[in-house]
């Protein structure tokens, strides 16, 4: 196989808890993440020489070491002893910088990718371990669907499967650091958790109004300071039809759930025509069968 071509799916996180932080700086997390629909192309072609060539449709994209996706290609070539080259060309469809784990599943398929490419015969749980080296959300991407993470994000635990609705992702022009969004909040004094124990049981239970009633993500509380037109795009949501509307990880990206495919559109018509919007459409959860 000389050429392959993957779908590297977007993730949201339906709830979002920190319990604590480990000596060597990450957190420790509570949180439901779902695939989504919306998703980067990510194609892998050999080449004769050795190097490792990404190309994107983003000019500001890093080609180099700085790039995830050469980092998982350098991870796979070195341990396996690979010495055809690698040309990458990724195309974005994901906005950068957003909470959906865009750098973190175009590295997931590039393992995914390269296994199959070169018939490594690693499985799910071998791609993870790997992944697990380039990032928390990586092995999460390889596996994909409703899920619980726990630890640093790394434990997963899968759940029933989200019920179906229109989801509506609004990326407002504004973006920020995951870094700094988790140092922030590791100076916030008071806290109000989400529960999450409770929200896994609505999952199971599989009641989209129940679900939504403990959706929550404490990183709002350190995000929408720093972005507050994310608060103007949770508020059209909800003014347009969604049963709950909220920020996806670090963010800034938010989202909202709609029953109805007319509310959803009605709400990507509002927020369209808002200036500080960078990126809207439609989209649905995305789960492996």
């Amino acid at each position: 196989m000389d050429r392959i071509t993957l779908k590297a799916r977007a993730k949201i996180n339906i709830g979002l808890d920190i319990l604590g932080q480990r000596d060597d700086g990450y957190h420790f997390v509570h949180m439901v993440m779902q695939t989504i629909s919306l998703h980067d192309e990510v194609t892998i072609r050999k080449q004769m020489d050795k190097e490792i060539l990404i190309k994107s449709n983003l000019r500001y994209l890093p080609s180099n070491e700085n790039n995830i996706v050469y980092k998982a290609a350098m991870l796979i070539k070195e341990e396996f002893g690979i010495t055809e080259g690698l040309r990458f060309d990724l195309k974005k469809e994901m906005p950068i910088a957003a909470g959906m784990a865009g750098g973190s599943t175009d590295a997931a398929s590039t393992l995914i990718g390269l296994n199959r490419m070169f018939d490594l015969k690693l499985s799910t749980k071998e791609l993870c371990d790997r992944g697990g080296k380039l990032g928390a959300d990586v092995p999460y991407c390889i596996r994909g669907g409703t899920m619980l993470a726990t630890g640093i994000g790394d434990e997963l635990t899968c759940l029933s499967p989200m019920p179906e609705c229109y989801v509506v992702i609004a990326k407002p022009r504004a973006s920020v650091s995951t870094r700094t969004v988790y140092q922030k909040y590791d100076s916030l004094e008071q806290v109000e958790h989400p529960n999450m124990d409770l929200l896994v049981d609505k999952i199971n239970g599989g009641n989209l109004k129940e679900i939504a009633k403990y959706m929550g993500n404490v990183l709002e509380l350190v995000t929408i300071p720093m972005v507050p037109e994310i608060t103007r795009i949770k508020e059209q949501m909800i003014q347009d039809g969604a049963m709950i509307s909220m920020m996806s990880g670090s963010g800034p990206t938010v989202f909202g759930l709609f029953e109805q495919q007319e509310e959803a559109q009605r709400a990507i018509t509002s927020l369209s025509q808002q200036p500080f919007i960078q990126k809207c459409g439609m989209t649905r959860f995305w789960n492996r069968k």
